[in-house]
């Protein structure tokens, strides 16, 4: 396993970053025993040893059950949250430490934030991140974006170290602008010192067709980056490990393997109150005759929000 210090947090991770969102309850749904066997056998097997969730998920009980099967110092652990003023920091931090079973998290990240403005409207949340960094509750803090304009946010907060922005060949996903637009951006903030780890590599399951070119695109563009992916077996997991670090990917493990799109599904007893609608950023849902439907699975980026704003649980990434 390669292995990068995060920018200048002094966090050193493997090249691969586990997404977790894959095995939560907004997609797969794995039980707690059978996530933390899938991370151990990446730790374990592969050395990966840096692991990506949020309070969204709902699946801290999952690194809970991993801590029965490795150390707590074995892994990275970075978690998203929505807080926004020092009583939601606070109840946020608390609820990751005790849910997963630790005294520490190594990175604390602000949820989908879209420009310097959404960042200063969590100046809260931030000054009380950082005072728990000080304490050593906190390794470091950053937050995720889907925006180029969210990217460029970073130089107006310096407490933020890490970003977790998202990128791949096609640029599908990125709300405010062009590929071109995001990549100068994150290298603009690379130059600084930010640690960085991308998501969304494979476009939310759209370039599976084109997994190696996505893949080379990421090495050649961003050769010093952390490639957060989403995995559900055993089998994903060596073979990411082949293609990101190893640069290999045979016809053969291409043929043994065949991965499959996971597509957005909205049940019929969807009521149309029109939450999901307004939590999708991608503007692929809309309502028809009282129900949510999906207008244009081309634009979903199987991120889960609309499953998460759902209150009657008919929203589903399978």
């Amino acid at each position: 396993m390669q292995f990068t210090n995060l920018g200048t947090t002094g966090i050193r991770v493997s090249k691969i970053c586990f997404g977790s969102l894959t095995t939560s309850r907004l997609q797969k749904n794995f039980s707690a025993e059978e996530a933390a066997a899938l991370f151990a056998y990446a730790i374990l097997k592969h050395q990966i040893n840096f692991f990506d969730t949020a309070e969204l998920y709902g699946n801290y009980a999952h690194f809970r059950a991993l801590l029965d099967l490795v150390k707590r110092e074995e892994f990275v652990l970075s978690t998203k949250c929505y807080a926004y003023d020092r009583a939601t920091a606070k109840a946020s931090l608390e609820k990751v430490l005790r849910e997963v079973g630790t005294d520490y998290i190594d990175i604390m990240m602000l949820h989908e934030q879209e420009s310097e403005h959404t960042l200063r409207g969590h100046r809260e949340a931030i000054e009380y991140f950082g005072e728990q960094k000080q304490k050593g509750v906190i390794r470091a803090i950053g937050y995720s974006t889907h925006f180029v304009r969210g990217v460029k946010a970073a130089e107006t907060m310096p407490e933020m170290k890490v970003i977790h922005p998202l990128i791949n060949r096609r640029g599908i996903g990125i709300v405010d602008g062009e590929r071109l637009d995001m990549e100068q951006a994150i290298h603009e903030q690379m130059d600084r010192g930010m640690g960085c780890y991308l998501m969304k590599p494979l476009g939310g399951g759209h370039l599976l067709e084109e997994y190696p070119q996505a893949i080379s695109y990421l090495h050649e563009e961003f050769p010093e980056a952390v490639i957060a992916i989403g995995m559900q077996s055993k089998i994903e997991v060596d073979l990411n490990v082949r293609s990101i670090v190893d640069h290999e990917w045979t016809k053969t493990e291409q043929e043994r393997f065949h991965f499959q799109e996971k597509k957005l599904k909205i049940a019929d007893w969807c009521v149309g109150c029109g939450r999901c609608v307004e939590a999708c950023q991608q503007n692929a849902l809309g309502l028809q005759d009282g129900k949510a439907v999906v207008l244009d699975q081309s634009k979903c980026v199987r991120c889960g929000y609309c499953a998460k704003a759902c209150k009657e649980f008919c929203i589903k990434v399978v």
